[in-house]
C-alpha cells in the first residue's frame, strides 16, 4: 500500500487540529500534531516532513520562530493566521512560509494550496541541490545563502529568483521565464516585480552592486546568474574581473 504524504500540523487549537487531521487522513495523508512549542521545533528538525501547517499566531517568537522552523526543513511551509491583511502575508512569505492562509478558513482550500505545493516540490527534486562559485554558496536544500563565508538572509521572493537562477547557471532565462516561475501564470508582463527582487539580490550578493559581477543583465532579454570562471573569461581576465555597468 503507498504510503501519503507526511504532514506535521502545528496549532494551539485542538479543535483546529483535529479539524486538519480528520480532512487531511481522509484525502491520504499521514498526520502528526503538535503545539506550537520546542516540541514543535524539535519534530521539524528531527524528522522529514513532505509538508507543514503552521499556525504562526500561536509561535512562540512569531517571525522568528518561523525563520528558525525553516532553517531545520526545505519542506514547504504553510502558515495559519487571523491576520487577514497584506502586510501580515508579506512577512511571512519573506521570512520563509511558501503560502498563508487566514482563520477561519476552508479546508478545501487548504487541500488545494497543499497539493500546490507537493507539486511544485516535486518539480524540484533531481535538480542541482548546491551550486558553488568563488565567493558564493547556495544550498537549495537548506535554502541557506552565503557570501564569502557570510551567511545572507534573504526575503523569500528574491530567493526563489536566485533558486532560478541558479538552478539555470551560465544560461539567460527571460524575464516571463522567471516570473512565471516565481509569482505564477498571472504575473506576465509585471517585470516591476523582478527588478525589485534583482536589485535586492545584487545589494545583498555583490561586492558593487552597481557594477554586477553575478547577475547580469541580457538588455531587453532577461538575466543570468554567471560562475566566478565565467565572468572572468567573458571579462579576457582572471575570476572576479568587474564587469561593465548594465542597466535593469
Amino acid at each position: 500500500m503507498r504510503r501519503g504524504p507526511s504532514v506535521l500540523v502545528v496549532d494551539d487549537d485542538p479543535a483546529v487540529r483535529r479539524l486538519l487531521r480528520r480532512e487531511l487522513m481522509e484525502t491520504g495523508y499521514r498526520v502528526r500534531e503538535s503545539e506550537p512549542n520546542a516540541e514543535a521545533l524539535r519534530l521539524i528538525g528531527e524528522q522529514q516532513f513532505d509538508l507543514i501547517i503552521l499556525d504562526i499566531d500561536s509561535l512562540p517568537g512569531g517571525i522568528r520562530g518561523l525563520r528558525d522552523a525553516r532553517t531545520l526543513t526545505a519542506a514547504p511551509i504553510l502558515t495559519l493566521s487571523s491576520r487577514n491583511d497584506e502586510d501580515a502575508a508579506a512577512e511571512a512569505l519573506d521570512n520563509g512560509a511558501d503560502d498563508y492562509v487566514t482563520k477561519p478558513f476552508r479546508t478545501k482550500e487548504v487541500l488545494a494550496r497543499l497539493q500546490n505545493a507537493l507539486r511544485h516540490a516535486a518539480r524540484q527534486r533531481g535538480k542541482q541541490a548546491e551550486i558553488r562559485t568563488e565567493d558564493l554558496e547556495i544550498d537549495l536544500v537548506r535554502r541557506r545563502v552565503r557570501v564569502r563565508g557570510h551567511d545572507v538572509h534573504l526575503p523569500a521572493k528574491p530567493y526563489e529568483v536566485l533558486r532560478v537562477l541558479a538552478e539555470n547557471a551560465g544560461k539567460v532565462l527571460r524575464h516571463d521565464e522567471i516570473l512565471h516561475a516565481v509569482w505564477g501564470d498571472r504575473s506576465s508582463g509585471r517585470t516591476q516585480y523582478l527588478r525589485v527582487a534583482i536589485r535586492d539580490l545584487r545589494r545583498k550578493l555583490e561586492a558593487d552592486p552597481a557594477h554586477p559581477r553575478r547577475i547580469v543583465t541580457v538588455t531587453r532579454v532577461g538575466y543570468r546568474l554567471d560562475t566566478a570562471e565565467r565572468a572572468g573569461k567573458a571579462a579576457g581576465v582572471g575570476p572576479l574581473a568587474p564587469a561593465s555597468r548594465v542597466p535593469f
